[in-house]
């Protein structure tokens, strides 16, 4: 695909600079549906910096996974990247040919997908299902050398016993067991720039969950690579992540350091986000949860202009309508789709 057939005129500028690991640049992913055409990503910009953890939060069908599945080029059908930049170090992935993406995907890009019970074949050894990693990615290890291999890998994701373990089939393992082999396979190409991490602790018990963030962590720290985490849990991005996109509606509205985004949330929607996360003390256990009010948008069906309109408490019509808000510095480092910031910050600051 042609360059200019992938730019957006008028595009917002990436949050980005020559230091960052990933750039990505108005990217648009559709898909064509017998309704009409549903905007699953709708000009998302975002940055990873080198060994950084990045932070995706927002409601379930804002576009999340469907970013992360662009990035490695795994649209499903009848989906297809329609516009933008996918840039890793400078280059371009989604100029690149389908046997250039395999050597980049899997390898210096990798995924954790959501629920490993059904990412994992129940038909096959867990040891056999690393190997094949290494079959594709390190073809100059010899067959004792890639068991040694995988062996070193369920040792550095931490299962126990990991010379019986890699005889052993995805259902002999718990949950956080079986999590721990796909990020044991995310790790196995040996050159892991970027892992990307799909909602890596749902369907997991609290002490399970708070185990595989910390492995991540640790790996991170480790190997050096950067970490995209995606996630719906503020918890989790608050003790994770460095930096937090927000997104909504297939487009990014909040892009921001962890501790500006949760001190000074400019969005209203990730101040509706925030206020609706449990509070402390006697008196919030008397009180009832705050709501976003509204529903998301019909993405096959999307009115022109801010597409947080319909749920937005300080909506102004001649502002908010017409055309999309363009992701703008609220402050250093701190993006904004919202042309009422400043009429925000100081209606709250007044309350």
């Amino acid at each position: 695909m042609a360059d200019a057939a992938r730019r957006r005129p008028g595009a917002a500028p990436a949050p980005t600079d020559a230091a960052h690991l990933l750039e990505i640049r108005g990217l648009h992913t559709h898909f064509s549906t017998a309704r009409g055409v549903l905007r699953a990503v709708d000009g998302v910009d975002l940055a990873v910096e080198r060994r950084d953890v990045l932070g995706v939060v927002g409601e379930s069908g804002c576009g999340k996974t469907m970013t992360a599945r662009s990035i490695l080029r795994l649209v499903p059908h009848p989906g297809a990247i329609v516009a933008g930049e996918v840039l890793l170090e400078g280059r371009d992935l989604l100029a690149l040919s389908a046997p250039q993406m395999r050597r980049v995907r899997g390898r210096q890009i990798t995924m954790v997908f959501q629920e490993p019970m059904t990412s994992l074949n129940p038909a096959y050894r867990i040891g056999n299902q690393i190997g094949e990693v290494l079959v594709a990615h390190r073809r100059d290890l010899s067959r004792g050398q890639r068991r040694q291999r995988v062996v070193e890998l369920l040792r550095l994701v931490g299962i126990p016993s990991p010379e019986q373990r890699v005889a052993s089939y995805p259902h002999h393992l718990s949950g956080g067991m079986r999590q721990r082999v796909m990020i044991a396979i995310a790790l196995a190409g040996g050159e892991t720039r970027l892992l990307i991490a799909d909602e890596p602790t749902t369907a997991l018990d609290v002490t399970i969950q708070a185990q595989v963030l910390e492995l991540f962590q640790e790996l991170q720290r480790r190997i050096g690579m950067a970490v995209m985490l995606i996630t719906h849990d503020l918890g989790v991005v608050a003790e994770t992540a460095a930096r937090v996109a927000v997104m909504y509606a297939g487009s990014v509205v909040e892009y921001a350091g962890v501790d500006d985004l949760f001190a000074r949330p400019a969005h209203p929607y990730t101040q509706g986000l925030l206020r609706s996360l449990p509070q402390r003390g006697r008196d919030a256990r008397k009180s009832r949860l705050f709501t976003v009010p509204g529903t998301v948008p019909d993405l096959l069906d999307l009115e022109p202009g801010c597409k947080f309109f319909a749920r937005c408490p300080h909506a102004v019509a001649d502002l908010c309508l017409g055309s999309e808000p363009p992701l703008e510095p609220a402050s250093d480092g701190h993006l904004v789709r919202c042309r009422r910031v400043d009429e925000i910050a100081a209606e709250e600051g007044s309350a």
